[in-house]
């Protein structure tokens, strides 16, 4: 465990490697090097990894990703931590040696007993929570529930404005074509998605905020990008994933929604194949480091 600019009144940021044989460590090392982050935080690596070969990742390597998500975990939930940031994982071997989670934000609310969580992502001008995450897409109209739109709508309007965002204004993108052209190609929109923007409409007491919807999934993240919307309600795991990642690639960061503390990771794989190459580049991890600093001063405000 390495620890820097030690200090009391420091937010404490625990930071996971990941699967040591990719680029978590590379990336780690370059953002911390990198007077890119605030002085007002205790960057500390939680873990503890073995020897490997870079780009070759082994049960080991896996075992050692999962271990380090199991102490800093333990450590925020004893409040010993005040955010925490995980590196890339390689879900084929982490479900090898025993992970039994579909990723690393389950693996989090499980670990903290908590129900009501949400996927969210962001990077330049773009915000997007997913209601659904990791399922088959012919599985998506089966699991598209009311409840489950106003519930991860609910923790979309709370992220924004823990980020100082008072009237947030959103967007909730239909799940068909064109928003379902009027039930013509598809009636989630009428029968689902509009229910879900009305009670969340009513939910929300600031008259100046904004909840619209269901949009036309092909311009709404156009509309976001150019400032009409603070943050888009998406109903799939890719509906969201592939704007934010077109628009900013090198900034995603993904963050849990629901936890008990603030959780970040970069929005990127574990890259095995440029591993030591010393072409990684850290600006994902860097905003990942800097959003969790920035949760958890505010959360300590609260």
């Amino acid at each position: 465990m390495r620890n820097f600019r030690s200090c009391a009144t420091l937010k404490r940021i625990g930071i996971t490697l990941g699967d040591c044989a990719g680029i978590g460590p590379e990336i780690v090392d370059l953002a911390l090097k990198s007077a890119r982050l605030p002085d007002s935080a205790d960057y500390i690596v939680v873990g503890k990894y073995p020897d490997c070969s870079l780009g070759k990742p082994t049960l080991e390597t896996a075992r050692a990703a999962a271990a380090a998500l199991e102490e800093a975990v333990t450590r925020a939930r004893r409040d010993e931590l005040d955010a925490v940031v995980t590196g890339p994982v390689h879900k084929a071997q982490m479900y090898q040696a025993g992970f039994k989670f579909p990723g690393q934000t389950e693996f989090f609310a499980e670990r903290c007993g908590v129900k009501n969580f949400a996927m969210c992502l962001t990077g330049g001008k773009i915000t997007v929570a997913l209601v659904t995450t990791h399922i088959p897409l012919n599985e998506v109209s089966g699991a598209l529930k009311q409840d489950e739109i106003v519930r991860v709508g609910q923790l979309l309007v709370d992220f924004l404005r823990c980020r100082s965002y008072e009237s947030p204004r959103i967007a909730v993108a239909g799940l068909n074509p064109h928003a379902g052209e009027s039930g013509k190609l598809g009636r989630e929109e009428i029968e689902i998605i509009e229910p879900a923007v009305a009670e969340l409409q009513s939910a929300i007491r600031n008259p100046q905020s904004a909840i619209e919807g269901p949009l036309s999934p092909d311009t709404v993240f156009h509309r976001a990008a150019e400032g009409e919307f603070d943050a888009v309600l998406c109903m799939y795991h890719d509906q969201g994933l592939i704007p934010l990642k077109l628009h900013a690639f090198h900034e995603g960061v993904n963050v849990t929604l629901g936890l008990p503390f603030p959780r970040t990771s970069p929005d990127h794989g574990t890259a095995f194949e440029i591993a030591g190459k010393g072409v990684a580049r850290a600006d994902s991890m860097i905003a990942a480091i800097n959003l969790a600093v920035e949760l958890a001063k505010k959360r300590k405000r609260a």
